[in-house]
């Protein structure tokens, strides 16, 4: 029987713990009925690695290219046209990885918030989707999404871990929501079984975030902590569930919304 479609919208496939076995990875992928997979950039480099990544196989893979908050401090007026070049590139689809992250401040606020308002004005320039990151950092994030009013592009706040509030403030803004394997994990996601109950199917889409994430319910569990596209399929089981619907219907209608999303082909 033909696995259900499936698409990544965050995979970090330029991570070093691929570089042994990358082709493996993708082959398991497509074996487990992913048809799409969006392969995350973080810093000018990595995000140049992910278009050349997503060249390889541009039927079957796109990129974003941005700039995470963590390296913020690296990213400013001078590093901009370099950005704006690789969004010319059709393989890449969207803008980010973007935003705020105060959980661990790597780089400073301050260049945290002028790294992330030059990262929105190309995203209007461009009309570019933004791939949106946001931990413990809410306030000043729907603040400044908030700030570009109307003009503001489509948009998906990647990995979501917060409270059904913000959701809400997130879908009321238009913006997109995508869940990873922290859904399946009992400790401390056990609240975004509530939160994806909330999120109507045309705004919820799927996602590994690999390396990182394992879903905590994979059985059997691998002899690594290493997460992988091909475990999607259980995000979207333990989400499928927590919603009342199967996970054939969450995978088509996800993989729908990504398709619609980042500009891909019209999945059936």
């Amino acid at each position: 029987m033909q696995p259900p479609p499936l698409i990544d919208i965050g995979i970090n496939l330029g991570h070093d713990s691929y570089d042994g076995d990358r082709a493996e990875v993708l082959e398991r992928a497509w074996a487990a009925g992913l048809v799409h997979l969006v392969v995350t950039g973080s810093t000018l480099a990595s995000s140049q690695g992910a278009a050349a990544l997503a060249a390889s196989d541009p039927a079957r893979l796109s990129a974003t290219a941005g700039v995470h908050p963590h390296h913020a401090a690296e990213f400013g007026p001078a590093e901009v046209p370099a950005l704006r070049a690789l969004l010319a590139l059709p393989v890449v689809r969207a803008v980010g990885e973007c935003g705020l992250d105060y959980f661990r401040d790597l780089s400073p606020r301050e260049a945290q918030r002028r790294a992330f308002e030059l990262q929105l004005g190309l995203a209007l320039d461009t009309r570019r989707p933004l791939f949106l990151h946001q931990r413990d950092a809410h306030d000043d994030f729907l603040a400044m999404l908030r700030a570009a009013g109307p003009a503001l592009p489509p948009a998906v706040a990647h990995c979501f871990t917060g409270t059904l509030e913000q959701a809400e403030a997130y879908l009321q803004l238009g913006l997109h929501i995508g869940i990873t394997g922290w859904a399946c994990d009992e400790r401390r996601g056990g609240h975004l079984l509530e939160v994806v109950r909330q999120i109507p199917a045309e705004r919820l889409m799927l996602e590994t975030d690999g390396p990182y994430l394992l879903p905590r319910t994979l059985r059997p569990k691998p002899a690594h902590r290493r997460n992988e596209p091909a475990f999607l399929s259980e995000v979207c089981r333990v989400v499928a569930a927590a919603r009342g619907e199967t996970p054939e219907r969450l995978a088509h209608s996800s993989a729908r919304t990504a398709a619609a999303f980042f500009g891909l082909p019209a999945i059936d």
